[in-house]
């Protein structure tokens, strides 16, 4: 099935892409602001199975925000009517219909509108009412809370909010495996997803710990899905700069020692031998926290976003041990440069689980 993305740019557009490439029997098509304004909607909505709507505006002037959604809407569903195409539409609203403003209103009624295309037309539609969305690459004072205060305490800042209001807050890959699976199942009407519900202040400090630890090199308690997240989504302001991270070198006469992983996690750790001039990974994972340490050799570690073509190169050997954390999304590999063997020490927050991988094959630098 061909499953159509509007709004691919933004930040929830970007990790549907990527969670759906590592969905067997889906293929993802994205639109982006460009697909609406050079007239490319009509060849996007062909064959596709199922649109995920996610285009619109979240802040700006009130009037301009609440008009550019619904036109965003209108020119898809002219599409569909000039096409034929009666996919399965999913529309990404907000807890912001419960309120009386220009922004809710126009969320009510681009639900209004598709719900009035699916009547007339055979198609089906799923209203999914979304709370507050957070996840990497978000833009901070834009897409959430959680991206300003991860932007601000990667930088050194001290957050100051307002007020200590009540948030409720989900990933934005979650949010993509309740998408699929509603794809999946064909569920229609008004879903409401449940988010963590918590405190501003809550968040904050949360958050603060996090980065206290981290600048440790401790990787904090991850074992709750939330906190991972936010790790995640904290982590992600850091790279590229942050990276790679150089760890203190103990010698004595009997030689050398340094500490590569600390954690209250677990999680699984492994070690591998590689040849001159093999490559290792070409894959990107979704949620996972991954370590990559070389403890003796020389290499080039890669990383490509999935959804963009930049590839970031580092340099890592082990005379000087220094580790990267593999940031998500991120396609990812490791080639020996040297003459002799490259050792790694890899390490993951998770056990491995053959069911749930959150392995995704992708080259880093396609051919």
């Amino acid at each position: 099935m061909i499953v159509g993305v509007t709004g691919a740019d933004g930040l929830l557009g970007t990790h549907v892409q990527a969670y759906l490439r590592g969905v067997e029997g889906l293929q993802v098509r994205a639109a982006g602001r460009r697909t609406f304004e050079e007239g490319g909607l009509t060849s996007f909505v062909q064959d596709c199975g199922a649109i995920i709507h996610l285009a619109g505006m979240n802040r700006g002037e009130e009037a301009v925000v609440a008009a550019t959604n619904v036109g965003l809407t209108r020119q898809l569903i002219e599409a569909l009517d000039a096409t034929g195409s009666r996919p399965h539409v999913l529309f990404s609203s907000s807890t912001h219909i419960e309120r009386d403003t220009p922004y809710g209103a126009s969320k009510r009624e681009v639900a209004s509108l598709l719900a009035a295309w699916a009547g007339r037309s055979g198609g089906t539609f799923t209203n999914v009412i979304l709370p507050g969305v957070f996840g990497e690459g978000g833009k901070p004072f834009y897409n959430s809370v959680v991206s300003t205060f991860c932007h601000q305490l990667a930088r050194g800042e001290t957050p100051t909010p307002h007020n200590d209001g009540p948030i409720e807050q989900i990933h934005a890959q979650e949010v993509a495996r309740r998408l699929e699976a509603m794809i999946d199942t064909g569920v229609t009407g008004d879903v409401r997803v449940e988010g963590q519900r918590l405190t501003v202040y809550g968040l904050l400090e949360t958050l603060q710990e996090m980065t206290g630890l981290y600048s440790q090199h401790i990787i904090p308690d991850l074992r709750d899905d939330f906190r991972r997240d936010l790790f995640n989504t904290y982590r992600s302001y850091l790279y590229p700069q942050h990276y790679p991270v150089r760890l203190t070198l103990h010698t004595d006469p009997r030689g050398s020692l340094f500490e590569a992983v600390k954690s209250p996690n677990g999680g699984q750790s492994f070690m591998s031998s590689t040849h001159p001039g093999i490559t290792r990974g070409n894959h990107f994972h979704t949620r996972k926290v991954e370590r990559f340490l070389v403890t003796g050799g020389e290499a080039e570690i890669k990383l490509r976003h999935v959804t963009g073509t930049q590839v970031l190169s580092f340099r890592v050997s082990g005379e000087a041990p220094s580790y990267i954390d593999i940031p998500t999304l991120h396609t990812h590999s490791i080639t020996n440069v040297g003459s002799g063997t490259l050792m790694t020490l890899f390490w993951t927050h998770e056990l491995f689980d053959p069911a749930r991988p959150d392995t995704v094959a992708e080259l880093v630098e396609p051919a």
